[in-house]
């Protein structure tokens, strides 16, 4: 596992660097200093020219663009999960640690669309800007939303259903309300309603907000 190693070292050296502090050694990086995988890929990229072994460790611009883009994928990982599945701040922490390591560029610029280009991270983190926000001026809105997100009379198609309890999935398919399913939201109050074939299906919010749409 030396690179992602090598990733952890760099987001930890990105990490200091956004709160001013000095890394003299590898003991400052907050990790078991004791672990010779640390001490190897910082070996490692000392000698690729990603990290200046001066007065202190830190980024050289080659190893700045490699932290940036783990971090990125790290913190989009963390609003995907809170934001989208309603995971709690360590469940989200632990799964972005994974995901960092294995996102490819363009997947990461997917979610950061699908997400709207969020600026920062359940933490309140800034989440490194990538090429895809730097096409837009302001935030755009996210390619997936759910259906309570819906104007009134507005057409949409279903991508997936994250049911929070077991037999929704299926309770909802008996009505046609299925991936792939064309959809228009009809009411939201008192309760959201939806139109799905021939069939008008009022929902609860908890319902409604387990359904991920795409705008017709």
């Amino acid at each position: 596992m030396i690179h992602a190693t090598v990733d952890e070292v760099l987001e930890h050296l990105w990490y200091a660097a956004e709160e001013n502090r000095v890394i003299a050694s590898v003991a400052d990086l907050h990790v078991d200093v004791n672990d010779l995988a640390f001490r190897d890929a910082m070996s490692t990229l000392v000698a690729e020219g990603a990290v200046l072994n001066g007065d202190g460790c830190r980024l050289s611009d080659s190893g700045e663009r490699r932290a940036r883009a783990i971090v990125r994928r790290h913190r989009l990982a963390e609003v995907l999960f809170v934001e989208t599945f309603g995971t709690t701040l360590q469940e989200a922490e632990t799964s972005a640690c994974e995901m960092e390591h294995m996102l490819s560029e363009p997947v990461v610029e997917r979610v950061c669309a699908f997400l709207g280009h969020p600026p920062v991270c359940p933490h309140g983190k800034p989440v490194p800007r990538g090429e895809c926000c730097l096409v837009f001026t302001k935030r755009i809105e996210p390619l997936m939303m759910r259906v309570t997100d819906l104007g009134i009379g507005e057409r949409a198609t279903i991508a997936f259903v994250a049911p929070t309890r077991s037999g929704r999935i299926e309770r909802l398919a008996a009505f046609g309300v299925v991936r792939g399913s064309e959809i228009r939201l009809v009411a939201r109050n008192p309760s959201c309603v939806i139109s799905c074939g021939s069939s008008s299906i009022a929902l609860d919010d908890d319902i409604g907000h387990e359904i991920y749409v795409r705008r017709a």
